[in-house]
Parts: structure tokens; C-alpha cells; sequence
């Protein structure tokens, strides 16, 4: 009740221009001659008892000087890697452009033998003060000073290297230590080695997004790697060795007789490393039996005389069930 007798005692003498300018004028908050005396203008004498309610209802308090000293923004890059980077991990040299802290000024920002000077605008508070019309009336508010910017003190000799930022920008070389089975898009935080702060301020932390480089050979599937080989129809109904080159170098890879198209042959540990835990998945080497388009007579006719020593019917050979099975099927079967 008390709180609200006084807000409604404000409201009455700001709402009525000679209690107003009584006010001002004294700082008596009955709006009546007779106060201590105030400075002239409605700026000097503040509002006396009404002070902390307009810092309730308005946040006004005046706020102190804002600090020089600030920390780094953090940065994010991409860098590109390829797949056997991220199979068996890797330290891998970039150059990050960043903010660095100027070598002349040691972040201060000024010229050698001077130093940042009291603002005369806001007289080194940072920040002054304005009237703004409110619910309560004309009241005052702190704002930021245009000149220091909040700061109280102006560079008025700024370094000739970074011109008064304290920092400069520069191509600083780093070694990313990019651990093995890392996913693409994955992130790795730097701690400190973003940009740097102001006024000696600490740096920022530095994020790398790996972007894995695609591979002529494997894809990714979890810690799998897939790699599609073809073979000629004669070598998968009879069964052949081929050698796929690895990231663990060449390896061998038997295929079955009679294989078909779509059939995998794994490579058991030659994958992805984990990434937690160790060990590493498979190779999973998928088969994709190739069907000759160029056949000479000479082979088209051998082909048919193989198909009619196994009584097979090349008119009707499409609408065979599915229990008959195809050619390689019934190959495979014959092979056994």
C-alpha cells in the first residue's frame, strides 16, 4: 500500500507542470516550495525519493563504464579430408585467417607511451543520460555515450599497426589432430584458438567441421566401407580371385562359383576405425556380374549350344517361376 501511495505521488507531480517544475527546482517530491535545492535543468538534482521507483519500473540505474577487456569470438572453418583420414585418423596443417593481438601494442590499442584518455563527452561514465516520456511521465534514462561507446576512456593516439582495435588480422598456421573414425561433419573444438580478445582479453575457441572428400573406390556405411567390383558372367559362374587395392593395400578376394549379381564377399577388420572403443568394421566388397553386349557370331553360337546342353528353352527363358530361377541361378546349381 505504501509502495503504491508512492508511485501515485509520482505520477501526481510529474503529470502536473508546476509540481513538475517545483521539483526540479528543489526536489521536494510534494511537488512544494521549500526543498533542498537542486541543480538547474531537471538534471542535476536527480529525483530525490522517487529514484528507486523509476529504477523498478524503468531499470534506470545508472550503469559504470563498460571494460575494454573482452573475450575472442569463437570461429567455425571447413576443411576438406579424405576417406583414409577419417579410416585411420591424421595431423593435418591448415591456415586459419583470424584476429590475432596486435605485436605493437600488446592489445592496448594505443600508441607507445600513451594510454586511453577520460572521455569528455559522458566525463568517463560511459554513458548519459536522456528524457523519454513513460506511463509516469518525462523521466531520464542512461544511455550509451556515442563518442567512447560506453567505455569512459577515447584512443586519442591509436596504435599506427591496428589503429586502436588492439588486434590485426593474420593467416596463423595450425596442426588439427584429427582423430581416426571421424564422421563427416563432424566438429573439434580448439580451445583458445579463435580470435584473440580485446585489451588483453582471452581468445576464443576455434571449431573445425570436417567435410570428408568423396572416394573413387569405397563409400561409408557406419564403420563399413562398400566397394562395388564387377566380373564377367564366365569368371562369377566359375569362381575367380581379383584383387581390390585397399587402404591397407591390395587384397585378395575370392568369389564363388556361381555367383550373382548383388552377392557380397566382407573383408573382415580392413573398415573404419571405431571411434570409441577400438577395432574396425568390415570391407564389404558387393558383386555386379557384367552381362557382354559385343558377343561375336561366333560366341552367340557357342552360348546357344550351351544353353540347349542344358535344355534350356531361350524363347520362354523370361517367364520363368521363380522357383526355376534364371540362368546363373540354374548355372550354379548345375556347377554344384
Amino acid at each position: 500500500a505504501e509502495e503504491f501511495k508512492r508511485v501515485s505521488l509520482a505520477h501526481d507531480v510529474l503529470s502536473d507542470p508546476e509540481k513538475r517544475r517545483i521539483y526540479d527546482q528543489t526536489g521536494n517530491e510534494n511537488g512544494t516550495a521549500g526543498g533542498f535545492g537542486a541543480g538547474a535543468g531537471g538534471f542535476g538534482g536527480g529525483f530525490g525519493g522517487f529514484q528507486d521507483i523509476f529504477d523498478t519500473f524503468f531499470n534506470s540505474a545508472p550503469r559504470g563504464p563498460q571494460s575494454r577487456v573482452r573475450q575472442g569470438q569463437d570461429a567455425l572453418i571447413n576443411v576438406k579430408i579424405d576417406l583414409k583420414d577419417a579410416v585411420f585418423g591424421t595431423n593435418k596443417p591448415i591456415t586459419v585467417d583470424t584476429a590475432v593481438t596486435c605485436d605493437l601494442c600488446k592489445g592496448e590499442g594505443t600508441a607507445e607511451g600513451t594510454h586511453p584518455e577520460t572521455c569528455d563527452t559522458c566525463h568517463g561514465q560511459g554513458y548519459m543520460q536522456r528524457q523519454v516520456q513513460s506511463i509516469l511521465g518525462t523521466v531520464v534514462q542512461p544511455v550509451e555515450c556515442p563518442t567512447c561507446r560506453g567505455f569512459g576512456t577515447v584512443i586519442k593516439h591509436p596504435c599506427a599497426e591496428c589503429y586502436g582495435e588492439g588486434r590485426v588480422r593474420e593467416r596463423k598456421p595450425l596442426t588439427i589432430k584429427i582423430p581416426a573414425g571421424v564422421t563427416n561433419g563432424a566438429r573439434i573444438r580448439l580451445a583458445g584458438q579463435g580470435e584473440a580478445g580485446t585489451a588483453g582479453g582471452p581468445n576464443g575457441d576455434l571449431y573445425v567441421e570436417l567435410r570428408v572428400n568423396p572416394d573413387p573406390t569405397f563409400s561409408r556405411d557406419g564403420d563399413d566401407l562398400v566397394a562395388t567390383v564387377g566380373v564377367p558372367m564366365t569368371a562369377a559362374a566359375l569362381g575367380t580371385t581379383i584383387t581390390l587395392d585397399t587402404f591397407d593395400g591390395p587384397q585378395q578376394v575370392q568369389i564363388p562359383t556361381g555367383t550373382q549379381s548383388g552377392d557380397v564377399v566382407t573383408l573382415k577388420d580392413l573398415g573404419v576405425t571405431h571411434l570409441r572403443g577400438g577395432g574396425r568394421g568390415d570391407i564389404r566388397v558387393q558383386i555386379e556380374v557384367r552381362t557382354p553386349t559385343d558377343l561375336t557370331e561366333e560366341q552367340k553360337n557357342l552360348l546357344k549350344q550351351f544353353s540347349e546342353l542344358r535344355g534350356e528353352d531361350l524363347q520362354v527363358s523370361e517367364t520363368v517361376t521363380h522357383k526355376q530361377g534364371g540362368f546363373f541361378s540354374r548355372l550354379k546349381d548345375h556347377l554344384k
